[in-house]
């Protein structure tokens, strides 16, 4: 039988403090009853000698210290999940948004979900095709993987985010595929615009949407993305979907995570963190893989945007130690009006190698990849050259490497909203391999360049 308190203190923005709990531990679950009968949910935050500090979920207004109530349930904070809850809106801890009834759970789950052992871990292995060709066949997205997005203030990753989760796929037939989509700190110009996008596209059907916006309660903002993994968990092994995890931003989670570091009067670490937000992230990003046995799968794309554009700020830094790799925007790019402005030599996927190949993708991709970064790479040396000497001074041959650069740019990179599948980005990689001489293809097989080339091609 858990105790009622009305010993409520005082009121502090979200937080009550509560005088002489007993029994009680720090991350347990209150319920709060408001004098006109209204419960609430919070957690506990702090506890310290005779106080527990409680931040209150759905905010403090109305909550005073004389009728107020506190109930402490004695558990971690859990979710209600169901397969019902595809193509809903939820808040940060999974209660409807979207006006439509209460989610009626197939089971209560706690949001802290269950470490994977290790050995249960299968390998990542299948190709998870996006629609995006800087990302299909430059860095490409595995099933099992965690891959974030780095951006800058301004950039459109959240755009990026909107048709990545639209577009989507698995190759293959009859694979049950799922996203749950999980917004933290956005403003509500930013939440209009993907349920706009995703109602419009019909990608809503397949989305269970976790919406926590920039007015909502920060306890509940480091709560939403683990309601969101929680229920992607339950899709992914109890009911066999593949699912696809989209974070964003992981920034704003950590500015709450700092705030409430703050708040229990931590001390800081590096740009005031908290010296555990490397542990804490890792608690997120490694609930994404595959395990043995099991038909589902957890992918993850987590954004964050780099204050200043720093890619050394301790939120990207350490989720690059975490992730396995990563897709980086660009500015300039963006500037030049490149959509979406990836920028491709800084990008890395590790997994890459699992997913790709005869039978996932097609046999030229490692070579083709290969060849795309070399050529593009060796273009872009080309204009810091050019804007030294003047593009006169340049041989034909580099001439032809700069106008490579361009052309990948304009048509491989800066797509824009066009949906392309795996086999069309390859045929226009090949069309702008044709662009160069033969024997300047050194990273391709001459066996697929006599296969694929466009030369070859029409010969036949």
């Amino acid at each position: 039988m858990t105790t009622e308190y009305q010993t409520v203190n005082y009121v502090s923005g979200p937080l009550i403090f509560v005088e002489r709990p007993r029994g009680v531990s720090f991350g347990e679950t209150a319920r709060i009853t408001l004098p006109d009968g209204e419960v609430r949910t919070g957690q506990i935050l702090d506890v310290s000698g005779d106080m527990a500090v409680v931040q209150v979920y759905e905010g403090t207004s109305g909550i005073d210290s004389y009728k107020t109530s506190v109930r402490f349930t004695g558990e971690a904070p859990r979710i209600d999940v169901s397969i019902d809850m595809l193509g809903r809106v939820l808040n940060g801890i999974g209660k409807p948004r979207d006006g439509g009834p209460d989610i009626i759970p197939e089971a209560r789950l706690d949001i802290s979900g269950t470490p994977i052992n290790p050995y249960s871990r299968d390998k990542p292995a299948e190709f998870i095709q996006t629609g995006i060709s800087a990302i299909d066949a430059l860095n490409t997205l595995v099933r099992g993987q965690k891959l974030p997005i780095f951006s800058g203030a301004g950039l459109p990753a959240n755009k990026l985010a909107a048709q990545i989760a639209r577009q989507a796929t698995v190759l293959g037939e009859g694979e049950k595929f799922a996203v749950v989509f999980v917004a933290m700190g956005i403003t509500y110009k930013e939440a209009s615009f993907f349920m706009k996008d995703f109602e419009e596209s019909g990608a809503l059907q397949r989305v269970v949407f976790f919406l926590n916006l920039a007015d909502d309660p920060t306890i509940e903002r480091v709560a939403t993305p683990r309601c969101g993994l929680t229920v992607a968990e339950y899709l992914a092994y109890t009911h066999d979907l593949h699912v696809l995890v989209i974070l964003t931003d992981m920034t704003n989670y950590c500015d709450a995570l700092r705030e409430i570091s703050t708040a229990r009067e931590e001390i800081p670490g590096r740009r005031g963190y908290p010296g555990y937000m490397y542990t804490d992230l890792a608690s997120i990003y490694e609930r994404a893989g595959r395990i043995k046995g099991k038909k589902g799968s957890i992918t993850q794309i987590p954004i964050l945007t780099m204050p200043d554009d720093d890619i050394t700020h301790p939120v990207p830094d350490l989720t690059g130690y975490i992730t396995e790799g990563q897709i980086v925007l660009s500015r300039d790019m963006f500037r030049r009006g490149l959509n979406p402005p990836i920028d491709a030599l800084p990008c890395l996927s590790r997994l890459m190698n699992l997913g790709i190949g005869e039978g996932k993708t097609r046999e030229d991709h490692r070579n083709v990849a290969d060849q795309l970064y070399a050529s593009y790479a060796y273009g872009r040396d080309l204009r810091r050259l050019v804007a030294i000497v003047g593009e006169e001074a340049l041989t034909e041959l580099d001439q032809k490497y700069l106008h490579f650069a361009d052309l990948i740019e304009k048509k491989f990179i800066g797509q824009g909203e066009t949906n392309r599948n795996i086999n069309d980005t390859f045929s226009l990689a090949w069309e702008l391999f044709s662009l160069l001489p033969e024997e300047e293809l050194k990273r391709i097989k001459l066996e697929y360049i006599d296969r694929y080339h466009p030369a070859n091609q029409k010969k036949e």
